[in-house]
């Protein structure tokens, strides 16, 4: 399949063709500079980023129908800058770790029962303990990585000598949902690949095509890095251009289908039986249909009301257009508290008052409608808020295998009291019912690990075959957390995609990693400091019920700029408050 001038007009391939070669010019020379500079340019793109964040949240809120006076404007704030900053500072400390120790990062491990390697990536910092009290992060490597070679994969791209480095193009093709997504895939091709990179914005977002100019000016400045705006002719027009190298994708299978194949929709055995059309290297993240575990125990009512807000906020969390949406919700059939939960989540859901802003959402509901056979509308008003289907009458497998993208989601529950057993068979159900392999949670009593016992839990949840999951949290914060790799569960192929190939984000520049383990206090502070839970955490800013995450939001940009003590007392007292 060939793109033609029929499909991009001269001035498009003109202006293409001349972004194209700025970058082909520097991309030798970008892949030979020492990364010495790297810390300046970031230091650069946080000034910048500070001076038009306001703007940025502002734009990115009215776009998406927030009003300027709603909390959910903190939403904006923290997986817009604040995602952005953060990365910044994680990168700016390993450049600087590499530089001091002659490229050897001192990294805390631990060896799991089968011998896999846990490198402990969160908290890294007195600041990570004070502000993301509780939160705690492990990598698992492959199996191939052990202490003794664990330095051998870490920032592979620069032990490899100057002299000998050659440069590439690497087209991405962002994300149209969460502002810092493009950015931060510009981050992965520029400083952990040595490569030059063309973003080209998705049409959805490019409304901030002049604020990601001015923020990563430092880039643009010195030829490494060009954004454009364009449809998906002018994407198509750029995936089959001669001076782009590699590709970097976040968005659908279809999309990622239509670049290598040709075509949205097809099958694996089609795939087998045609030519791609594409040979280039891409990577990928693609969502999938996410599961949320709820592991049967002994909650109390608070912790009911707590752990539905974090489901809530699983679902609605930027109107439910996140890739690792709570999309099946698995659940203990005979467990006393199930009702309860269900009641509270509805109750949660129905005050949520979000725009349908991303294309064709009607298209995918109603696809979701006519492929449910028990649904429950959670009404606002005369507006749906959110669709529950309940898969135990279902008769077919629509629901398992299709991301709605969306708000909605499903029900299925296993018949089964034991916890260990329960959480067995909801491992099994999620490895091989749920496509893609992206992000996974699971919610469980901190008495019921106990029960199970701890190392026994460890040593289950290594079968959940997933590139991120969170233990009583949400695995968003593996996005959030830049430490983290972010992708999918490696194995997949341009065959059978799923959620894609490869990672982003991974400040600590880890190669052959598997899985981002990251682990969230099981009670908010002070509840859970009384009931002897050491974590200072209050209700977290991300959840969507949060009465203060705007202002949250704006002091953690603010703070991740210029790190101080006198900032946490206000961050503080606003967390308590939310």
């Amino acid at each position: 399949m060939s793109i033609g001038k029929n499909q991009v007009n001269d001035d498009d391939i003109l202006r293409l063709k001349n972004m194209l070669t700025v970058l082909d010019e520097q991309k030798h020379i970008w892949a030979k500079t020492s990364s010495d500079n790297h810390i300046e340019i970031f230091e650069k793109i946080k000034k910048n980023l500070m001076h038009i964040s306001k703007d940025w949240v502002s734009l990115a809120a009215k776009h998406k129908g927030i009003l300027a006076s709603d909390p959910l404007i903190g939403e904006e704030w923290m997986s817009g800058p604040y995602a952005l900053m953060s990365a910044c500072n994680a990168f700016i400390k390993t450049f600087s770790d590499l530089k001091n120790n002659n490229s050897i990062i001192n990294l805390k491990t631990r060896e799991l029962d089968n011998g896999q390697l846990s490198v402990n990536v969160v908290p890294s910092s007195i600041w990570d303990r004070l502000i993301l009290s509780g939160v705690t992060a492990e990598v698992w490597m492959q199996p191939e990585v052990n202490r003794n070679n664990l330095n051998n994969y870490v920032a592979k791209h620069l032990k490899t000598p100057i002299s000998g480095r050659k440069g590439k193009v690497a087209l991405v093709l962002g994300a149209g949902n969460i502002s810092s997504i493009a950015p931060l895939d510009c981050f992965q091709k520029l400083f952990l690949e040595n490569q030059v990179v063309l973003l080209k914005l998705n049409p959805v977002n490019d409304y901030l095509f002049e604020h990601l100019n001015f923020v990563l000016d430092p880039l643009i400045s010195i030829g490494v890095l060009q954004i454009t705006k364009g449809d998906g002719k002018i994407g198509q027009y750029l995936t089959q251009h001669k001076l782009i190298d590699e590709i970097h994708i976040t968005g659908s299978s279809k999309t990622h289908n239509k670049i290598v194949w040709g075509h949205e929709k097809i099958n694996v055995k089609e795939k087998k039986e045609n030519s791609i059309i594409n040979s280039k290297r891409i990577t990928s993240e693609l969502g999938a249909v996410c599961p949320t575990i709820v592991v049967p125990g002994p909650w109390s009512k608070a912790d009911i009301q707590y752990q539905a807000d974090n489901i809530a906020t699983q679902k609605m969390h930027n109107a439910g257009y996140n890739c690792i949406a709570c999309q099946i919700l698995i659940l203990p059939k005979k467990w006393e508290c199930k009702t309860k939960l269900l009641n509270s989540l509805k109750g949660i859901l129905q005050k949520t008052n979000r725009v349908d802003y991303y294309p064709g959402s009607k298209e995918r509901l109603k696809e979701f409608r006519d492929n449910s056979y028990e649904l429950t509308p959670i009404n606002k008003g005369s507006m749906d808020a959110c669709l529950i289907n309940d898969l135990k009458s279902e008769s077919n497998d629509w629901h398992e295998l299709n991301e709605v993208f969306a708000p909605a989601l499903s029900l299925y529950e296993i018949e089964q009291e034991d916890p260990t057993r329960y959480l067995k068979k909801a491992i099994a159900y999620s490895n091989e019912k749920l496509y893609g392999t992206l992000g996974a949670n699971i919610i469980i009593h901190p008495r019921t690990i106990r029960k199970i016992g701890t190392e026994n839990f460890e040593k289950i949840i290594q079968e959940l075959r997933y590139g991120t999951i969170s233990i009583n949290g949400w695995s968003a914060l593996g996005f959030l957390l830049s430490q983290c790799p972010w992708g999918a569960f490696p194995g997949h192929t341009l065959e059978d995609i799923q959620s894609g190939i490869g990672t982003v984000h991974n400040t600590l520049m880890l190669s052959n990693t598997q899985r981002s383990i990251v682990k969230a206090p099981w009670r908010p502070f002070p509840r859970g400091l009384l009931s002897g839970q050491f974590s200072m955490l209050p209700k977290p800013p991300w959840f969507i019920s949060n009465k203060r995450q705007d202002k949250i939001g704006l002091l953690l940009t603010k703070f991740e700029y210029k790190r101080s003590w006198l900032k946490i007392p206000r961050i503080f007292v606003n967390a308590l408050l939310g």
